[in-house]
């Protein structure tokens, strides 16, 4: 049952809607703009809010409903959710509709922490993110921070052993992602107008 969960939460995953919906609304290629990435940030610079919103919505739920299902619901658990966890990122990051080049994984990543922990994960991800995001100017570091920070709550929510795997497997297929940006040094925005 994981590998009917793993190939399917893969294939959603892989499902590249910022670029279809800027097919489709746009009609142009979401790639072609800002840094080229096909994701929800570059639709939103493109088509305004509600379609980035959507997308990042839709984003997010390729990673929640798979992976919250098969948790929750089918009871897949210890290290069976393993791959059924991971599959959903690394479906987004090499979808193979793009030649497996896909987005950055952020709100997937979001997703699957949200089907791991309900809101726990999610929270914890999210208010470091978003204070890190104000303090440094790298965003790509911000993400890496917002990781460092989950993992250090990891013990707190009471995680199983396998959640530290699937932590440090979402976190190298974010650097993975992310690795242009991780060549810049980040530092402090109140440094950077002076």
């Amino acid at each position: 049952m994981e590998w009917l969960w793993t190939v399917g939460g893969f294939l959603l995953g892989s499902i590249p809607f910022s670029w279809l919906i800027g097919r489709v609304f746009l009609h142009q290629d979401i790639r072609c703009i800002g840094d080229g990435n096909p994701g929800a940030a570059n639709l939103w610079k493109a088509g305004g809010w509600p379609l980035g919103v959507s997308c990042l919505l839709l984003d997010f739920l390729k990673g929640a409903l798979p992976v919250g299902l098969a948790y929750f619901h089918y009871q897949i658990g210890a290290w069976a959710i393993l791959p059924v966890a991971l599959a959903p990122v690394a479906g987004h990051a090499f979808s193979p509709f793009l030649r497996f080049h896909g987005g950055k994984a952020i709100a997937t990543s979001f997703g699957i922490w949200t089907g791991l922990t309900l809101w726990q994960g999610p929270t914890i991800l999210g208010l470091s993110l978003t204070a890190l995001l104000f303090l440094i100017t790298v965003d790509d570091w911000a993400v890496m921070g917002g990781m460092v920070v989950l993992l250090g709550f990891l013990p707190l929510l009471g995680a199983p052993p396998s959640f530290y795997v699937i932590w440090a497997g979402n976190l190298l297929i974010l650097i993975w992602r992310h690795w242009g940006g991780l060549a810049e040094r980040p530092h402090l925005k109140r440094n950077r107008a002076r």
